[in-house]
């Protein structure tokens, strides 16, 4: 069974050592996938350039503990290795509670915890560090641990011995070096297209993992589950997806664009959809016979000149919306639909116009949140209950509110309040939606592009 690698806390390692792993493991022409708790974007970026797979998500507060444990034994069977990167510390979870965590997903899925610890500034106080993270729940299962940041022979003999003293396995021990930090930005790390020396990186996670981890026991941590089916959530709805005719749906997908789960495309292939890239960024028309478009989250505001610079594609934009075609936007793609994007240097950009604002950087929103449908519109019917995550640090000079409204959003720490926009052939909203939680939004989309080809 594979292992969840988890940490006290964000930065602590647990990304590199996971990438050092399914580097070797590809190295090693052993078919690895990788899974990533929580509603993460960046990470599964690497891990999937790192194993050669695409990296699936397990949110149980996204998609539910079935789908959850469904996802887990049908990826993970179909290779010969598997691991699990955990999310920020090991108990954090959804506000103070540990619901949603890493320490959660390995209690459901029954994984034991290897547990990363940045330990450069530490020596015997390590044990009751370590002592604490495996005697806070009982249930839990700790293979390891595995020490980053070590700065000298000497130093790890001091931590080993203080971690023996409370039996706990060392598993590796990770030098401290500059080398090895992983490039980050106001979101996260950087996504694996912007890493230049990506190739150079994945050989040096690979040597990381040869010389400096105890494979003897961390090899076997990481075999792959029994293979399952794949289940969710019962859809709302449920076509008989093999009489639909096929539609064409163009996908924002370049620098600016690219936060969007495997499932997203998957399931909308399923309801007969032809994903057709298309980039903003290139000032590309949409593709021809498209008759739907979907704007996932990304960096926009990192990109804002160049969009606006790209006239074809905002006019392109603007055109859809007067036709009627449905569109799809969530957080960053949200951004391409206002009047003005102002950039991190203060600058404004003219963006399509086809909703009322101005986005400006402001306060971070982080959390999941709940959401309940007073109307229907274009993938939300009035009445329907869903969690999604929201993650930004762009705001909006002018909030949908009122009759326009797409829904009414709430959280811990975050007051209820109207958001978003919910138009009959317009979903936009900043909040991020894990479609294997919710198969009825593909399911109405693709619905949707098929009655817009039909006018």
């Amino acid at each position: 069974m594979p292992c969840l690698i988890a940490a006290p806390a964000s930065g602590s390692g647990k990304t590199l050592v996971s990438l050092a792993l399914s580097a070797l493991a590809r190295q090693r022409d052993c078919s690895i996938q990788t899974f990533k708790v929580g509603p993460d974007y960046l990470d599964p970026q690497l891990l999937s350039a790192a194993s050669g797979r695409p990296c699936r998500n397990l949110d149980p507060l996204l998609c539910g503990e079935r789908w959850v444990q469904q996802s887990f034994e049908r990826h993970g069977g179909m290779a010969q290795l598997a691991l699990v990167e955990g999310v920020m510390g090991l108990f954090d979870g959804k506000g103070p509670s540990s619901e949603g965590s890493s320490a959660h997903v390995a209690q459901l899925l029954d994984l034991p915890v290897v547990l990363v610890v940045e330990a450069s500034r530490q020596a015997g106080s390590i044990a009751a560090l370590v002592r604490g993270f495996r005697d806070h729940e009982a249930s839990l299962r700790f293979a390891g641990v595995v020490l980053n940041g070590v700065g000298s022979p000497r130093h790890e003999a001091l931590l080993r011995e203080a971690l023996a003293a409370i039996a706990m396995p060392v598993l590796g021990a990770l030098p401290r070096h500059s080398s090895l930090e992983l490039p980050s930005r106001h979101l996260g790390l950087l996504p694996a297209h912007e890493l230049a020396d990506l190739d150079q990186r994945l050989s040096a996670w690979a040597d990381l993992a040869q010389r400096h981890l105890d494979l003897e026991c961390l090899w076997p941590l990481l075999q792959a589950p029994q293979p399952g089916p794949l289940g969710g959530s019962e859809p709302a709805e449920a076509p008989e997806q093999h009489q639909q005719p096929p539609v064409r749906m163009a996908l924002a997908s370049d620098a600016a664009f690219h936060f969007r789960y495997p499932e997203a495309t998957e399931l909308l292939e399923e309801q007969g959809v032809e994903i057709a890239p298309w980039s903003p960024l290139a000032d590309e028309a949409l593709p021809e016979h498209c008759r739907g478009v979907i704007l996932p989250g990304g960096y926009p505001e990192l990109h804002a000149a160049q969009l606006a610079a790209s006239q074809r594609s905002l006019k392109a934009l603007r055109d859809a919306a007067q036709q009627d075609l449905p569109i799809y936007a969530e957080c960053g793609g949200l951004l391409l639909l206002g009047r003005s994007l102002i950039d991190p240097q203060g600058a404004a950009h003219a963006m399509a116009g086809v909703l009322p604002f101005e986005a400006r950087k402001g306060s971070l929103s982080l959390g999941y949140r709940t959401i309940q449908a007073s109307r229907s519109s274009l993938v939300i019917q009035a009445g329907d209950t869903l969690c999604g995550h929201e993650f930004h640090r762009w705001q909006l000079e002018s909030e949908a509110a009122g009759s326009d409204s797409l829904w009414q959003l709430e959280g811990w720490g975050s007051p209820r309040r109207p958001e978003g926009w919910g138009r009959p052939t317009l979903h936009a909203s900043w909040l991020h939606l894990h479609w294997g939680g919710c198969p009825q939004i593909p399911q109405r989309l693709a619905a949707a592009a098929r009655r817009s080809s039909s006018l």
